[in-house]
């Protein structure tokens, strides 16, 4: 506190008194060497600093944690990152406010009924689209979400929203992925998603169509859980003047940012590409 008053030009003489503490004893503890502990609290402050700018300024302490003990392998509690991020002036982004949502009417068979979990790659893909304003006009990004890895396979993004975007994105997934007949691709009731260019691409890879209740986006919760982390974490951080812009910033979250370096909290903070590759390097040992 009084290194604080002093650095703002305040008398040493001064301080102490008001503080209740000698001259002496100030400048004794001023010439006293930091202590290890100290030092070791600087420098995970540094790495803090570092993991929190190459996150763009997302992570909050559980990940930024994740990082210094998973890829740093760098033992700490959660609780002292915490509060070193506080005393330091560090946050990460806020989460998303929850909100509660009548439930729709069902009209399709619904194969996943919210149960999102899998265990192997490519037994479900969840897929949706989101929108976006620039100064240009409005963007559209269709993306299909693996449910065991929360890898993004597939992605497409236009000025319009139709079944061609949505079929660009679901191409893009089976061209990489190759799944085994029999998984399944999850939607809303959206048209593009009920068109029958889209169920027909669908049907010819040999995965079968669901589709869950008419304006209940919990029915989707995985696919509206990813959106809600770009919306946060890039879309909605600054005014975008055009759609090429934007479109790039799109491209560059998913494939670079999200799939590849953001630590996912339901895979035990590993990310998706990385949980992918030990999952299917594990079912190929198996």
């Amino acid at each position: 506190m009084i290194d604080r008053l002093v650095d703002t030009g305040a008398p040493v003489e001064t301080c102490c008194r008001l503080l209740g503490v000698s001259r002496q004893g100030y400048y004794r503890y001023r010439k006293r060497p930091t202590s290890a502990t100290q030092l070791r609290r600087q420098w995970l402050t540094g790495l803090i600093r570092e993991i929190h700018t190459a996150s763009r300024g997302t992570y909050g302490y559980r990940r930024i944690h994740a990082e210094l003990t998973i890829g740093m392998e760098i033992p700490c509690s959660s609780r002292l990152i915490s509060v070193l991020m506080t005393k330091s002036g560090i946050y990460g982004l806020p989460g998303p406010t929850r909100v509660n949502r009548l439930k729709g009417v069902a009209t399709a068979d619904d194969l996943v009924h919210r149960k999102f979990h899998r265990l192997t790659p490519d037994e479900l893909w969840v897929t949706d689209i989101t929108e976006h304003p620039t100064r240009e006009g409005k963007v559209f990004c269709a993306a299909v979400l693996d449910a065991c890895s929360r890898k993004i396979v597939g992605w497409a993004i236009d000025s319009k929203q139709d079944s061609t975007l949505v079929v660009n994105a679901l191409d893009m997934a089976l061209r990489a992925r190759t799944p085994a007949p029999g998984g399944i691709v999850h939607a809303d009731h959206g048209v593009q998603f009920t068109s029958w260019a889209f169920t027909q691409k669908i049907r010819s890879a040999g995965l079968l169509p669901s589709f869950g209740t008419v304006g209940d986006a919990l029915d989707n919760a995985m696919m509206e859980s990813f959106w809600s982390s770009m919306q946060i974490e890039l879309l909605n951080r600054k005014k975008w003047r055009t759609r090429i812009e934007l479109a790039n910033a799109i491209f560059e979250y998913i494939e670079v940012f999200y799939n590849r370096r953001r630590r996912h909290s339901s895979l035990g903070y590993q990310t998706p590409t990385d949980f992918d590759f030990a999952i299917s390097k594990q079912l190929t040992s198996a």
